[in-house]
């Protein structure tokens, strides 16, 4: 078991290597983007551009790297007549400049755009805590209704509950979250004044911050509530058909004492880690969520920075989600050892 929870750690850590590598060199070879601001701040990206190896500054122009129109931008220097010309060095010095950058210094980048000069990890960290925040309150909320939803279904099947809590699923399951989060805004914002229109502010009252979980919680959690409800009622009801717990029922075990010994804890072997995958999958989902209510999390900072071109911030969120999902898979398959005892992980044949 260590040797494989060793392996698996050291495969993730290689596949997030190389997708960030190559994801890395895709984006420096995507046209350079001016950093906003005055002069003065224009002035101090390109130079902290320089110290982390992927701009060169001269004195006069280069001709063989195209002269002035091949330039990123120049500068005069304010009270003299000298004039700096930066260029952008080659793509794979970039990259083991980045690489040494991040080992030696922790050093991802600044932003152009949404923070001039700010750390894109400053970025990153600062809205990190409100999408997982809210991610988390999302799969606390639906886990248990959607599995007690599925039992209730399993134990009822093929009776009216089970039609009703079956036919609800697969009609809600279908409507996308921005559909809905429209509708709610509508009807408990913008009719009832019951909920917040937007995401509030750091500084209103705690009770108006706690109003404003409640639409982007219920959303998130909507889908993932009828997803658990139809897991857990097909496991449980392949369960219940097997031929142990018809067993177990021969041997004077009750329905109830058959269901609660066997059936769930057997059903619940492929759903408990299935809440792993879930999390990865609202994290990634939420989005479209943020930008629509204005939640200041990662998800909406990922579509500014693709919109705005704002390369280094969008790169350090993307490394963010990769190192989220790829931390989850190797978590979900140490979860079947753990919760099956049957299951041994890495064993020889």
């Amino acid at each position: 078991m260590g040797k494989y929870v060793i392996k698996r750690l050291l495969l993730a850590i290689v596949t997030t290597f190389i997708i960030l590598s190559l994801t890395f060199i895709l984006m420096k070879l995507l046209p350079f983007q001016k950093p906003l601001g005055t002069a003065g701040v224009q002035y101090g990206y390109y130079m902290n551009q320089v110290g982390q190896g992927f701009v060169m500054v001269f004195d006069t122009p280069q001709e063989n790297l195209g002269g002035i129109d091949g330039a990123l931008w120049y500068y005069e220097i304010p009270g003299t007549k000298r004039v700096e010309y930066f260029y952008q060095t080659p793509v794979m010095v970039q990259y083991f400049h980045w690489i040494k950058n991040i080992v030696t210094e922790w050093n991802w980048g600044t932003s152009t755009y949404i923070m001039p000069n700010v750390a894109a990890t400053n970025i990153i960290l600062q809205q990190l805590p409100v999408s997982i925040s809210i991610n988390i309150l999302s799969v606390v909320f639906s886990v248990p209704i959607g599995i007690a939803l599925g039992i209730w279904a399993a134990l009822k099947k093929n009776k009216p509950t089970d039609n009703i809590i079956s036919t609800a699923v697969m009609v809600f399951i279908s409507v996308p979250s921005f559909v809905l989060i429209t509708f709610i805004l509508l009807i408990f914002s913008y009719n009832l004044h019951w909920l917040p229109t937007q995401w509030p502010n750091p500084t209103d009252p705690a009770s108006e911050i706690a109003k404003g979980y409640i639409i982007p919680v219920f959303v998130l959690s909507f889908g993932s509530i009828c997803g658990y409800c139809r897991f857990v009622r097909a496991e449980l009801c392949e369960v219940m058909e097997s031929e142990y717990l018809l067993l177990a029922r021969t041997k004077g075990l009750t329905k109830r004492q058959s269901i609660l010994r066997h059936a769930l804890r057997n059903a619940m072997v492929p759903v408990v880690p299935s809440i792993l995958a879930e999390f990865i999958g609202i994290l990634g989902g939420s989005m479209i969520l943020e930008s629509l209510y204005g939640i200041p999390g990662i998800g909406r900072l990922f579509i500014q920075a693709l919109n705005k071109k704002d390369y280094n911030v969008l790169f350090v969120d993307m490394a963010l989600f990769t190192s989220i999902s790829l931390v989850a898979g190797v978590l979900l398959d140490l979860s079947y050892g753990f919760i099956d005892p049957r299951i041994r992980m890495g064993a020889k044949k």
